[in-house]
């Protein structure tokens, strides 16, 4: 075993605390994996490389490709973070002057945290163009920014939203603890418009009042875990923070993205005295662990019901079947959403069923749509959607309902291009929720 190799598992320890010996190749993480043919090293062949001490794996596409959706973490029997080491690889690789496996992915990932930390939040609109520039395909994707542009959704000119007070400058609210913060993330300006509108319109109608954490900026998203460690606690937990000082205890995301950064970060403090530290050190705060970060589908279930939403009906949605898409992250990994149920979920489909509608049954509901993939990545990331729109039309479903803004662009914008035999509509869940309401 050369020092250089055991260096190598134990940075990737130091990073990630996954202990990679423990891996007894049973392959349950590449079974799952959705991208496992496009790899050149499956998920199991990394954690062999490592156990086997070879650091060309710093070089491997696969460590690049991966989507980040837990499947493999979420499945290890040995309890393997497994997407957290292809992130730390990922990292390493950076610092080591490693040439990425996908030099496309790395630079979308260094645009991305270019533009967070310019503007606060990132402009969709700019990073796109940015990345289609660099890479020398400027009308890379232009018949999707084009149907974006036409509903009203691209914004050309970017908000720039500074940070001008420290957490300890941020003022209490008036009946804090009866408030849900709102994180509703970069894309509620753009592409996940219409979903933004009408989570709150749905939020009205059942009396929660969502209120948005001062002054906040980008959570980070996958750039950030799959670039800078610390970045990745520290940009969402400036929201977490900010809310703590306002008094608000429960805060809520309508993106999957978002909700999956806000909740990491919010257990790794808990579980983390160093990442704690970290936050004193660069906030100039020290966080108390008030507050509680749940998803928007969570919000809408435990604090209305869904006797309280079926209440609220005004024109149930009888006859529609519809096929309930998660995601990957709104449940996974469990150890970090606390989903009791991440491969199977039923809470968006009690929601649907509340508004009268039918939920089908059917095995797509938390695969992976292609996330970022589809702009970096757009051909796997199509053979991705395609796969989970084909199943939902297979097994009767009118209409697919979403609740995160990349998986409904992903789904719904990219379907004239997957020769599918008939397209199928793609709507926000809060969509059906105002529409039942009478809205």
């Amino acid at each position: 075993m050369s020092e250089s190799a055991t260096t190598l598992a134990m940075t990737i320890y130091a990073k990630t605390g996954a202990k990679v010996e423990r891996c007894w190749q049973c392959v349950k993480c590449t079974a799952g994996c959705p991208l496992a043919e496009q790899f050149d090293l499956t998920p199991n062949q990394v954690m062999r490389s490592l156990q086997m001490n070879d650091e060309s794996v710093l070089a491997s596409r696969a460590i690049w490709l991966c989507a980040s959706c837990y499947t493999c973490a979420t499945r290890c029997p040995r309890g393997i973070d497994v997407t957290g080491v292809m992130d730390a690889l990922r990292i390493e690789a950076k610092l080591r002057g490693v040439p990425p496996g996908i030099p496309e992915i790395a630079r979308f990932n260094v645009i991305f945290m270019h533009l967070a930390g310019f503007f606060g939040r990132v402009p969709e609109a700019l990073l796109m163009l940015a990345f289609n520039l660099a890479r020398g395909k400027p009308f890379h994707d232009a018949r999707l920014g084009w149907q974006l542009w036409r509903r009203g959704q691209l914004k050309l000119l970017p908000r720039f939203v500074r940070v001008n007070k420290s957490p300890t400058q941020i003022t209490a609210v008036a009946d804090g603890a009866n408030k849900v913060g709102y994180f509703p993330g970069c894309a509620s300006a753009g592409s996940g418009s219409e979903y933004d509108s009408s989570a709150r319109a749905a939020a009205r109608a059942l009396d929660i009042d969502l209120v948005e954490p001062e002054g906040w900026t980008c959570c980070g998203a996958s750039p950030a875990h799959a670039s800078d460690a610390e970045l990745a606690t520290l940009m969402p937990l400036r929201a977490i923070v900010i809310l703590e000082r306002m008094r608000i205890t429960t805060l809520t995301s309508p993106c999957s993205a978002c909700f999956s950064r806000l909740k990491a970060a919010e257990q790794e403090v808990a579980n983390d005295t160093g990442k704690a530290r970290l936050v004193k050190a660069s906030l100039d705060y020290e966080y108390g662990g008030t507050v509680r970060v749940q998803h928007l589908l969570d919000t809408f279930i435990e604090h209305a019901g869904s006797e309280r939403i079926a209440a609220r009906v005004r024109q149930p949605l009888t006859g529609l079947k519809v096929a309930c898409f998660y995601g990957c992250l709104i449940t996974r990994p469990s150890l970090v959403t606390g989903a009791l149920h991440p491969e199977y979920p039923m809470r968006m489909d009690d929601l649907v069923r509340a508004l009268g509608a039918e939920p089908v049954a059917w095995s797509g509901k938390t695969d992976c749509c292609g996330g970022s993939l589809g702009v970096t990545q757009t051909a796997v990331a199509q053979g991705m959607t395609k796969r989970v729109l084909s199943n939902a039309r297979d097994c009767g479903a009118d209409i697919v309902a979403t609740m995160c803004p990349m998986c409904h662009m992903n789904l719904e914008l990219r379907q004239d291009g997957l020769g599918l035999d008939a397209s199928i509509p793609i709507v926000h869940a809060t969509q059906l929720m105002v529409r039942a309401f009478g809205m």
